[in-house]
């Protein structure tokens, strides 16, 4: 565990995000998150965390409107940056590097933010290490989704609430009907469409094979899924 516990302090000019190479950059995803993280009630002291904190753009935001947060990140490179930002902006961040549910085992929340990773990829596992460990997840892009609908009740408290971004690609309705099938309250809030970007620009071949996308597809969806804990 890092000890990535910031300061407080009265309000100044935000420095720009510190996001060094190998770190995921806030990107449509992450802005898309946010848009409904802003539209959610966060009371002073709130508790919070984010699954895959990364540069910890979503962690400071609700660090910013008074909750306690939590940001976890395998990726020990994310683990520093979020620390870093967390000094730089002056905002207090818990930021924990591991697996979310081990590290956060015996604690629940009242609102748990993750943008993990969803894009398909040919290996049949997460990566190991490198960048695309942000991205990558297993020949449907449910490996971390998945793990995060059977968890999703055992992290948060009762009236609690998970945001949860992914791809289209992912098949929404089948992350809606595990988070129901786990005890909670699931829906689909906000679609977005976003160019491809290079990653999946380099799958094409493999993707159209797969039937996870049509020939001259230019465009992804990207959904929102608020799920609540009765």
């Amino acid at each position: 565990m890092m000890p990535a516990t910031a300061p407080t302090a009265g309000r100044a000019p935000r420095p720009r995000l510190f996001a060094p190479p190998g770190v995921y950059r806030p990107q449509a995803d992450t802005r898309l998150l946010a848009a409904a993280l802003d539209r959610e009630e966060l009371a002073p002291g709130t508790a919070v965390m984010e699954i895959g904190t990364g540069t910890g753009a979503l962690a400071l935001r609700a660090a910013g409107r008074g909750a306690r947060v939590t940001g976890v990140d395998v990726s020990w490179a994310a683990v520093v940056t979020a620390y870093v930002n967390a000094l730089r902006r002056r905002l207090r961040v818990r930021v924990l590097h591991g697996d979310f549910a081990a590290r956060t085992r015996g604690q629940r929340f009242d609102l748990v933010l993750a943008n993990p990773p969803y894009v398909p990829s040919p290996e049949p596992r997460t990566p190991a290490r490198g960048p695309a460990r942000a991205w990558d997840a297993g020949p449907t892009g449910r490996l971390v989704i998945d793990r995060i609908c059977e968890l999703a009740s055992a992290l948060l408290r009762p009236g609690g609430v998970l945001l949860l971004v992914h791809s289209g690609m992912c098949g929404p309705q089948t992350t809606v009907r595990n988070l129901e099938r786990a005890g909670l309250s699931a829906r689909i809030v906000q679609r977005a469409a976003v160019p491809w970007g290079p990653v999946l620009r380099s799958r094409r071949a493999w993707l159209e094979s797969r039937g996870l996308a049509e020939a001259g597809d230019a465009w992804e969806e990207l959904v929102i899924i608020r799920a609540c804990c009765p």
